[in-house]
C-alpha cells in the first residue's frame, strides 16, 4: 500500500556555486551601480568560506545584508530558493557558447566583436552589464568569466583600469568554464491528484513494480526502517501500515445534508486556530480536502476568491510565481524608497494607494478659430431638429445618434491641401455632412504663408483663396463642395483649382482671386500659426471636440467608425452634465466644452508620451554639489540627492506654502535658447502658486568665468537673495537685451532689482569657486545623458528631453505639465504628506516611475469579521496582503502557500457559500514553493522543493496533472507507473516520477501594418547565426498568434527565407532586444516568465496577399527537431498517421493499433504522436519498435495558447489537441494525414483511405452507425439541438478521420474552428464531446466529407452483420454495459490478443537489451538540438 506521492522539478544547470552570480543578477535589477559595487566587493571569495554549501550560502547572505534592507534580504532568499535567475545565467552561458570560448580557458575576452582589434562592435543585449565609462565611443571589450574566481579578479582589475581611462567600454558576461552537471530542483508550480471517474474501466492490467522508499513514514512510524530492522515481521508491518492509512483517510460518501455547510465549518476551524497556525490549517484543509471533509464535514461549491498585495489584484489564473515575485520586488523597491525618505511605515501604504499613475484622459485644444463648414444651431437644414438639451435624456434604442440642434460634436480637420491623403479625409467629412450626422465640421488649411508666394504658384495657397472667395460669395457649405470637386484629383495642382473656378465663375478674373493682389488671403497666416501653437503633431490632424485622434485612426474606413463611436461615447458625458444641471439650453455648448479641465492651450507630444523617464530621488544624504571632487564619485542615486539638496527655488510669493509642482530647467543660460526656456518657465511660474522653479546649467563650451556670466549671476542670486528678489532679478537675466549688455561690458550691479543685497550678491558672483557649474555639467552628462548645451525640463523628477535644437517649449507647455501633475499626483501627495515641497517632489518621482497597472484597492471599509489577521513586526517594512477566499476551493489550494512567504500584514477574509449538494473539491493539490533554501545536517543542500502527497486514501483512482507557468513546456522523463491511472491499493511501496522542463516558450502576435490584419501563414524561424533554423512556426489568423520554443539564451527571429521573406519585411517590433530598424530580431530568453513579443510586418509589394499557407515551401514544424536527414520520398509514398494517448492502457492500445496498420500495408508509414502526454516508457520504447518494424515516427507538441479558453480536465485537453491545432502541429510539407484512435484495430490498407477523394472538403469523417437498434435511446444527435442543427446531415465520429492539410489551411479551417470553440466553450454545457462536437457544429462553415460506413465499425452503434465488412474496428465505450476496454478488446477483436502478445515479446526483448546496455543506438527523432541544457522536472511518487 502506498502512502505518499512526491513530485520534484529539476533544472540541469548551475548548482549553488553559481549563487553569487544569481545574487549579482538580483542586484542588477535594483541598479547597475549596485551590481558593480558588489562585483568590486567580491572579486575573490574562494577562500572566504569552508567550502560547504551552507557556508557558501551564509557568505552570500552576509555580503547581501550590507547592501539590502531586511525585506529585500527576504526576497533574495526567496529568489535563490525559486532559482529565479537560473535562466538568466544560463542565457549568458549560451551566449558565451556561441562565441565560442577558447578551449581550456576559465575566462576569455571578446574585443570589439573579435578576439583581435579588427572587427565591428559586438551586439550588446538589454541585460548586459556595462560599466560606466568616461568614453562611450571607446571599443567594446566583453569579459566572459565567473564571479569570485581568481581569473575573474585578475582580468577585472585590468578592465577597470582601461575603462576608467576611457580606453574601452567594459561589459561583463557570466561564464562558467565547468558548470555543474547536477540537477537543480525548481519550484513555482502546482501538482494535482484528481480523483478519476471510473464509469468506464480504462486501467492497464500490466503489473508495475513501484520504487522503494527508505523512510516510508505513516503517522510517525518509519516503515522503511522497521522492515529493514525486522524482516521477519514484514507481513505484520504491512497490515499495520494498511490499517493506519485506512483509518486515517477513509473516504466514505457524504449525505447531501452533511455537505450543505461544509464551507462555513472549514472557515470556522481556520478562524478558531491561533493566528500563527491559521494559514497552515487553511493550507492543510484545502489541499487535502477530500479526506478532511469526512471528519470536519467540509466542502463547498467554488466561491469567489481574490488576492491583493498592497492593494494590487493578483490573478493567480494568469500570473505565475515568477511574475508575482517581480511584483513583490517592485513593491519592495517603492516601499524602501519611501522609507528612505523618512516616511513612517504606517503612512507608506496610505501613500502607495494614492493611484498617481498618469491617466488616459485625452487632452484637447481650443477649436473656436477654424473655418466652420456648418453650424447645427443656425443652419436651415437642421431647423426641424429639437434644440432643447433635455432631449439628451429621452430614451432611445442603443446605438441611436440623437439629432439635436446643438453643437455637441465638433470635428476639425487640420490639413495641408497638397498632401495626397487630404482628399480621403475630406470625402469622409463630406459623407458625415451629406448624411446629416449631427456633427459640426471645421477646416484649418496649413499652407505656405510666405508673402512672396501666391495662388498662381502654390496649389495649397490657391485652394485656400478659392475656398475663401466662394465662402464670401455664397457660403462655407458651397466652398466646401468646391473643395470636394477639386480634391477628386490624386495630386493637387494649381490648374485643378483654376479649372473649378472657371467652371463655376466663368466671368471672374482668376488672377484677382489667386494672384498677388488677392483679397482672399484671410486665415492663411492664422491657420499655420494655430497649427504651430497647438503643437498637435504632423499633418494631417483630426480633432474631435479638440482631442487629436491617433494617426492609425485616420484611415478613411477607420475614421468613420472612430468618429461615430466618439459621438456615442461623448453623449453619455453630456447626458450626465444635463442631468446634473451643469449644461442647459441657454449655454453655448462649444464654450462649455472648451471650459473643461482637459482643454489646454497647447498639446505637446513629449509631455503626453506614455514612455516616461524619472530620476530616482529616493536617496537621503548630506552631499552637496559644491563638494565637486566628492560629487564626481557618487553613484547616480546619490548625485540626484546632492543636486536636490543644493537646489534653491524661485516661487511666485515668499509664503512658505507647500508647492506640489517642481520644475528644474536645464540649459545653457549663456545661450539664447537656454535663456528663452528659462524665461518661459518664469512667466508660467508667475501665474501659478503651485509651482517652484530651480535651474541646472549645462554649458555648451568648456567652463570659464568669461563664458558663464548669466549662469553665475543666476546661481549667485538664488544662493544669496530671497525667492521673490531672485525671481525678479533672474527674469531680467533671461532677457536677450540683458545678456547682450553684460557681454558688452556692462556691470552686473546695474541690473539689480529693488530689495536685493547687492554686495552679498556680488561677492558670490565674483567668487572664483565654480564647483556648482562643474557639478551641474557632470550631472547633465552622467545622469541626464545630455550633450553639452542641450536643454531639458525636469518635472517632479520626470525628465522631458533632450529638447531638439529649435524645438519650441513655451509657457503653454509648462501649463500642460503642471495640469498633468496636479491632476494625477501632485495634489494627492500634498494632501497626504503636508510637510515639504521637496518631499512631495521626491515621492511623486518615486510613485510615478512605477509601471502603470490597475488601480489599487483600499480595504479600510471591509468588514473585520470572519478574518485571519497576522501582524508584522513593529517598524518593519511589510507587504499589506488581503485574501478573500472560500477555504474549500481550488483558489484556496493555490493561495495558502503564497501567504506564508514574506513579511506581511495579513488579513484573510472567509467568503463562504452554503446549500451545497456535491463536494466542491475532488482533488488533492500541492503547490511547490519554499521561502528559503534548506540544508541537511552535514551542511549540504537538502534534496530541494518537491510535492509530497502523504497518507493518501487507497480506494480512488487518481490521475496526475501539473499546473506550471505558461511559458514552461514540460515532459515526463522517468516513471514506472501509469500517472493517468494511479490506484494505490495495487502499489506496495513508492511511485516516483520525473518531469523535464524541456523548453521555454516564446510567444508573439504579428500583424500586417497595411491591412491591420494578421498575415496568416507567414512563417518565422528561430535560431542562431551559425544555425538559423532550429525551430519554425506559422502565424495564426487568431490574434496573429505564433509560438516557438527554445532554451534560455539569445536567439535570432527571422522571416523564413522564401516566399515569406520575399513578400513581407519586418516593419516594427516590441519586446525584443533589437534596435527598431533591425530586420533580424534578437530575442533573449533569460527568465522563467512568459516572453511575448509583437511584430508588425509590411508588404514588400503593392499587391495584397491573402494567404501564404497555400504556397509550397519547406517547413520543419513545431517539433524543434534537429534530425538526421531522411531519404526524400514522394509525398504520395508515405501514409502519415496521427494519434494521441495518455496512460499505459491507451499506450498499449496504441502500439497494437500501429502493429495492425503495419500488418496491412506495404506503403511506408510515418506515425505522428502528441508528445505532451506520452509516458517515458513509451518514448523510450518507440525508437526500438520503429527499428524493428521499419516505420518512421515523430513526436509533435504545442502549448495551448493562453488566450484560448482553457480546459482543466486532462481528457478534454487531449480532445482539444485532436482538432484545434492541426494547422500548426504539422510541417507544411505534410499534405494529408489520417487520425486513428489509439484503441482501434485496422484490417485494411490505409493507403486506400489516404487516397480517398474528399471532393473539396478539408476533412472526411465516418458517420455514426445507426444499425444497432437497441441503442436508439443513446443517439443524442437524432433529436433536440443536433437534429435541427444538422438539418438532415449525419453526425460524425472522431475516432477516424482524414485531413487534407493543404485545403484545411487554404480555407483557414483551423482559425475558424478555434474561433467557434472560443465562443462555445465559455458555456460549460457546450461541446461535451469536444473533439467531435466541434467539427459537427461547424459542418456548415467547414464541410465534412462522409466516409463510407465500413471505414469504422463499433459494436456499440453497429450491428453484428456489418462487422465482416469493417475496415477498422473501434473499441467505443458502451454507455449501456460499461464494459472495460481490455475485456471488450479480447472479446470483439479476434486478432487483438495475438497482436498484444507480439508487442509484449518485442518489449521484453527491448528490456533485455536495455539491461545489457545495447539500446543506445535507438534515438528519439525529436532529440534536442546541440547546445541545449536538460531542464528536468522530477516527479517522485512516494506512495
Amino acid at each position: 500500500m502506498a502512502t505518499a506521492y512526491l513530485i520534484v522539478l529539476c533544472y540541469s544547470l548551475l548548482k549553488i556555486k553559481g549563487a553569487f552570480i544569481f545574487y549579482s543578477e538580483f542586484l542588477a535589477e535594483e541598479s547597475q551601480d549596485k551590481f558593480w559595487d558588489f562585483v568590486e566587493a567580491t572579486q575573490n571569495i574562494e577562500n572566504d568560506h569552508d567550502d560547504t554549501d551552507q557556508a557558501y550560502y551564509d557568505l552570500i547572505l552576509k555580503r547581501a545584508s550590507v547592501l539590502l534592507s531586511p525585506v529585500q534580504l527576504n526576497l533574495l532568499k526567496f529568489a535563490l530558493s525559486l532559482r529565479a535567475y537560473s535562466s538568466t545565467v544560463h542565457s549568458f552561458q549560451q551566449i558565451a557558447t556561441n562565441e565560442p570560448p577558447p578551449p581550456g580557458c576559465k575566462a576569455f575576452f571578446n574585443v570589439h566583436g573579435q578576439t583581435s582589434l579588427t572587427a565591428r562592435p559586438p551586439y550588446l543585449f538589454k541585460g548586459d552589464h556595462k560599466f560606466r565609462s568616461a568614453n562611450p565611443d571607446a571599443p567594446v571589450v566583453i569579459l566572459y568569466a565567473e564571479l569570485g574566481t581568481k581569473e575573474f579578479s585578475r582580468f577585472h582589475q585590468l578592465m577597470l583600469s582601461k575603462a576608467n581611462k576611457g580606453l574601452i567600454t567594459y561589459v561583463l558576461r557570466h561564464f562558467l568554464s565547468n558548470p555543474s552537471k547536477g540537477k537543480v530542483l525548481l519550484s513555482g508550480y502546482g501538482v494535482e491528484l484528481a480523483i478519476k471517474n471510473q464509469e468506464y474501466k480504462a486501467k492497464d492490467d500490466t503489473q508495475v513494480q513501484g520504487e522503494n522508499d527508505p523512510v516510508d513514514e505513516v503517522q510517525g512510524f518509519l516503515f522503511g526502517k522497521l522492515k529493514t530492522n525486522y524482516p521477519e515481521l514484514k507481513e505484520q508491518l504491512k497490515e499495520l501500515r494498511k490499517h493506519l492509512i485506512e483509518s486515517t483517510n477513509e473516504m466514505a460518501p457524504l449525505k447531501v445534508w452533511q455537505m450543505q455547510d461544509l464551507s462555513f465549518q472549514t472557515a470556522a476551524r481556520i478562524l478558531g486556530a491561533p493566528s500563527v497556525d491559521a494559514l497552515n490549517v487553511m493550507r492543510d484543509l484545502s489541499q487535502n480536502f477530500p479526506t478532511k471533509a469526512r471528519y470536519r464535514t467540509l466542502g463547498l461549491q467554488p466561491g469567489d476568491s481574490a488576492l491583493f498585495i498592497n492593494g494590487l489584484h493578483i490573478d493567480l489564473d494568469v500570473q505565475d510565481i515568477f511574475s508575482v515575485f517581480d511584483m513583490l520586488r517592485n513593491e519592495a523597491r517603492v516601499m524602501e524608497g519611501l522609507r528612505s525618505l523618512l516616511i513612517d511605515t504606517p503612512y507608506i501604504h496610505d501613500i502607495l494607494k494614492l493611484n498617481v499613475q498618469p491617466s488616459d484622459s485625452d487632452y484637447a485644444v481650443d477649436i473656436r478659430s477654424p473655418a466652420w463648414i456648418n453650424n447645427l444651431e443656425t443652419d436651415g437644414r437642421y431647423a426641424s431638429w429639437p434644440s432643447n438639451v433635455q432631449e439628451l435624456l429621452r430614451p432611445t434604442f442603443p446605438g441611436v445618434i440623437r439629432q439635436i440642434r446643438k453643437n455637441f460634436h465638433n470635428l476639425v480637420m487640420i490639413l495641408d491641401p497638397t498632401l495626397e491623403n487630404t482628399a480621403e479625409l475630406i470625402s469622409v467629412a463630406e459623407m458625415f455632412y451629406s448624411n446629416n450626422i449631427p456633427l459640426r465640421i471645421g477646416v484649418v488649411f496649413v499652407v505656405n504663408d510666405s508673402d512672396e508666394v501666391d495662388g498662381m504658384q502654390d496649389a495649397g495657397v490657391a485652394l485656400l483663396r478659392a475656398f475663401n472667395y466662394i465662402a464670401d460669395d455664397v457660403d462655407s457649405q458651397m466652398a466646401f463642395d468646391a473643395i470636394i470637386s477639386v480634391r477628386q484629383q490624386c495630386k493637387l495642382k494649381v490648374e485643378h483649382v483654376v479649372g473649378v473656378l472657371e467652371k463655376r465663375y466663368p466671368y471672374v478674373e482668376i488672377s484677382s482671386i489667386l494672384g498677388p493682389d488677392s483679397a482672399y488671403d484671410n486665415n492663411r497666416k492664422e491657420g499655420k500659426a494655430y497649427y504651430e501653437q497647438t503643437g498637435v503633431g504632423p499633418l494631417p490632424v483630426v480633432l474631435y471636440n479638440g482631442m487629436p485622434l491617433q494617426r492609425e485612426q485616420l484611415d478613411p474606413d477607420e475614421l468613420e467608425t472612430v468618429v461615430m463611436h466618439k459621438i456615442l461615447e461623448t453623449t453619455s458625458f453630456f447626458q450626465r452634465t444635463v442631468y446634473l444641471g451643469e449644461l442647459n439650453s441657454d449655454h453655448d455648448v462649444v464654450d462649455f466644452i472648451m471650459n473643461q479641465p482637459n482643454v489646454v492651450p497647447r498639446i505637446n507630444s513629449r509631455i503626453l508620451s506614455t514612455s516616461r523617464n524619472y530620476l530616482d530621488l529616493s536617496a537621503t544624504n548630506n552631499h552637496f554639489i559644491d563638494e565637486y571632487a566628492r560629487f564626481l564619485f557618487l553613484d547616480t542615486k546619490d548625485k540626484n540627492a546632492a543636486v536636490a539638496n543644493s537646489m534653491n527655488y524661485m516661487t511666485k510669493k515668499d509664503d512658505g506654502i507647500i508647492r506640489p509642482v517642481t520644475f528644474w530647467v536645464v540649459g545653457d543660460f549663456d545661450q539664447p535658447s537656454g535663456r528663452q526656456l528659462l524665461y518661459d518657465a518664469i512667466r508660467h511660474m508667475k501665474t501659478s502658486n503651485n509651482v517652484r522653479l530651480g535651474v541646472i546649467n549645462n554649458p555648451s563650451e568648456n567652463l570659464s568665468n568669461e563664458k558663464s556670466l548669466i549662469a553665475r549671476a543666476i546661481w549667485a542670486a538664488m544662493q544669496t537673495q530671497t525667492a521673490n528678489n531672485a525671481k525678479n532679478f533672474i527674469t531680467k537675466m533671461a532677457k536677450e537685451e540683458t545678456a547682450q549688455a553684460l557681454y558688452g561690458g556692462r556691470d552686473i550691479a546695474e541690473f539689480a532689482v529693488g530689495g536685493m543685497d547687492v554686495p552679498l550678491f556680488k561677492s558670490a558672483y565674483e567668487s572664483p569657486n565654480v564647483n556648482f557649474l562643474l557639478a551641474h555639467s557632470a550631472y547633465c552628462r552622467d545622469v541626464l545623458k545630455l550633450q553639452k548645451g542641450q536643454r531639458a525640463v525636469i518635472s517632479n523628477g520626470r525628465i522631458i528631453g533632450p529638447l531638439e535644437e529649435g524645438e519650441v517649449f513655451n509657457q503653454d507647455d509648462f501649463l500642460l505639465l503642471e495640469s498633468i501633475i496636479l491632476k494625477t499626483s501632485g495634489e494627492r501627495i500634498k494632501g497626504k504628506i503636508q510637510q515639504a515641497s521637496d518631499l512631495v517632489m521626491k515621492v511623486d518621482a518615486l510613485l510615478s516611475s512605477q509601471p502603470k497597472g490597475e488601480a489599487r484597492i483600499d480595504f479600510l471599509s471591509i468588514s473585520h469579521h470572519s478574518a485571519v489577521k497576522i501582524r508584522p513586526k513593529e517598524e518593519d517594512v511589510y507587504f499589506d496582503v488581503v485574501a478573500v477566499v472560500d477555504p474549500v476551493t481550488r483558489d484556496a489550494q493555490k493561495l495558502a502557500p503564497l501567504l506564508l512567504l514574506v513579511s506581511v500584514n495579513l488579513r484573510v477574509f472567509m467568503n463562504c457559500q452554503s446549500k451545497l449538494s456535491d463536494l466542491p473539491l475532488k482533488s488533492f493539490y500541492r503547490y511547490v514553493l519554499e521561502p528559503e533554501i534548506s540544508f541537511m545536517a552535514d551542511s549540504s543542500f537538502a534534496p530541494g522543493p518537491m510535492a509530497k502527497f502523504l497518507d493518501m486514501p487507497q480506494s480512488p483512482l487518481f490521475t496526475l496533472n501539473l499546473n506550471t507557468p505558461e511559458s514552461w513546456m514540460i515532459e515526463s522523463v522517468h516513471t514506472r507507473y501509469d500517472l493517468d491511472n494511479i490506484y494505490l491499493e495495487e502499489v506496495d511501496s513508492v511511485v516516483a516520477a520525473e518531469y523535464e522542463l524541456e523548453y521555454l516558450l516564446l510567444e508573439g502576435h504579428c500583424f500586417d501594418v497595411t491591412t491591420g490584419q494578421p498575415p496568416r501563414g507567414l512563417q518565422f524561424t528561430l535560431g542562431t547565426a551559425s544555425d538559423p533554423v532550429i525551430v519554425d512556426t506559422i502565424v495564426m489568423a487568431n490574434l496573429g498568434y505564433f509560438q516557438l520554443k527554445a532554451n534560455p539564451g539569445a536567439w535570432i527571429l527571422r522571416l523564413r527565407k522564401g516566399r515569406s521573406d520575399d513578400i513581407y519585411k519586418i516593419y516594427s517590433h516590441d519586446g525584443t532586444d533589437s534596435p527598431a530598424e533591425a530586420d533580424d530580431l534578437i530575442v533573449v530568453l533569460n527568465t522563467f516568465k512568459s516572453k511575448i513579443i509583437k511584430v508588425k510586418v509590411s508588404n514588400r509589394c503593392l499587391i495584397s496577399i491573402c494567404l501564404l499557407m497555400v504556397l509550397s515551401f519547406s517547413f520543419r514544424g513545431f517539433t524543434g527537431a534537429s534530425k538526421p536527414e531522411e531519404p526524400k520520398q514522394e509525398k504520395d509514398d508515405v501514409i502519415n498517421i496521427f494519434s494521441v494517448a495518455s496512460g499505459h492502457l491507451y499506450e498499449r492500445f496504441l502500439r497494437i493499433m500501429m502493429l495492425s496498420v503495419l500488418k496491412h500495408t506495404k506503403t511506408p508509414v510515418k506515425f505522428w504522436f502528441l508528445k505532451n502526454y506520452l509516458s517515458p516508457i513509451f518514448k523510450e520504447f518507440i525508437p526500438y519498435m520503429a527499428e524493428k518494424y521499419g516505420f518512421q515516427y515523430e513526436l509533435v507538441q504545442y502549448k495551448w495558447p493562453r488566450w484560448l479558453h482553457q480546459q482543466t480536465e486532462k481528457q478534454r485537453i487531449i480532445w482539444g489537441y485532436k482538432i484545434l491545432f492541426l494547422d500548426v502541429l504539422f510541417p507544411l510539407a505534410v499534405d494529408k494525414f489520417l487520425f486513428v484512435d489509439a484503441d482501434q484495430i485496422v484490417r485494411t490498407d490505409l493507403k486506400e483511405l489516404r487516397d480517398f477523394d474528399l471532393e473539396g472538403a478539408p476533412y472526411g469523417y465516418t458517420p455514426f452507425c445507426e444499425s444497432r437498434r437497441e441503442m436508439d435511446g443513446y443517439r443524442f444527435w437524432k433529436s433536440g439541438y443536433w437534429a435541427s442543427h444538422l438539418a438532415g446531415r449525419k453526425y460524425h465520429i472522431s475516432a477516424l478521420y482524414v485531413v487534407d492539410l493543404k485545403k484545411f489551411r487554404k480555407i483557414a479551417a483551423g482559425d475558424r474552428l478555434r474561433g467557434q470553440y472560443q465562443g462555445l466553450s465559455q458555456d460549460p454545457n457546450s461541446l461535451s464531446n469536444l473533439d467531435q462536437d466541434l467539427p459537427n457544429n461547424m459542418i456548415h462553415q467547414v464541410p465534412i466529407k462522409s466516409l463510407p460506413q465500413e471505414w469504422l465499425w463499433c459494436e456499440t452503434w453497429c450491428d453484428d452483420a456489418s462487422k465482416q465488412k469493417a475496415k477498422t474496428i473501434d473499441l467505443c465505450n458502451n454507455p449501456q454495459t460499461k464494459e472495460p476496454k481490455l475485456q471488450a478488446a479480447v472479446r470483439i477483436v479476434a486478432e487483438w490478443s495475438d497482436y498484444d502478445q507480439e508487442i509484449k515479446r518485442i518489449y521484453n526483448n527491448f528490456l533485455e537489451e536495455k539491461e545489457r546496455g545495447t539500446t543506445d543506438s535507438y534515438q528519439q527523432t525529436d532529440r534536442k538540438h546541440p547546445g541545449t541544457c536538460n531542464i528536468i522536472l522530477q516527479h517522485n511518487l512516494c506512495l
